[in-house]
């Protein structure tokens, strides 16, 4: 789909279509539909992430609470979301041995209780390694750095999704 076709999109449709690239708020792409027309992919990216910025830190907090726990009970009771579960599994998360899968469990407790919401990374630019190195090295962090850190990470996995819809030969498409 090129950015004419995503300019000439009715405001369901838009939303339909590109309301999970940022997991679990479709509310961001309803809202940046009046941006409209973009003239590039990066234009469409970047009236999402000014979104992201003015929302007030209560609000990118709400953010990162919307997606999953890595490697939790969402991915093995099948509640993800398509594009959570495609790409945790090609992060390997679906396939932890007990020894990993039980290092992520009290990672992601620890972490959740820490910050007061998940641990978010952009898996299709990692392996269960670098984010098992990451989640317990990010625990370490305060709050704001944290969250901070969280948010750059959904618009990294924003930045995936929207490449996977717009552009027809994008690498890592889901």
């Amino acid at each position: 789909m090129d950015i004419s076709a995503v300019n000439a999109l009715s405001y369901e449709d838009f939303v339909n279509i590109f309301g999970n690239v940022v997991e679990k708020c479709p509310l961001i792409t309803a809202a940046v539909w009046n941006s409209r027309p973009f003239i590039g992919l990066n234009a469409l990216e970047a009236a999402i992430n000014e979104f992201i910025d003015a929302l007030p830190e209560s609000g990118k907090e709400g953010i990162l609470r919307c997606h999953p726990e890595l490697a939790g009970r969402d991915l093995h009771g099948g509640a993800l979301t398509r594009e959570s579960r495609e790409e945790q599994r090609r992060a390997g998360l679906d396939a932890l041995s007990s020894a990993e899968a039980s290092r992520i469990s009290r990672l992601n407790e620890e972490y959740k209780e820490r910050f007061g919401f998940p641990f978010v990374i952009c898996a299709r630019m990692n392996d269960k390694a670098s984010i098992l190195r990451e989640l317990s090295e990010r625990c370490q962090n305060e709050r704001a750095t944290e969250r901070a850190r969280g948010i750059a990470e959904v618009k990294k996995i924003c930045r995936l999704r929207l490449q996977g819809l717009v552009l027809p030969d994008a690498p890592n498409k889901l």
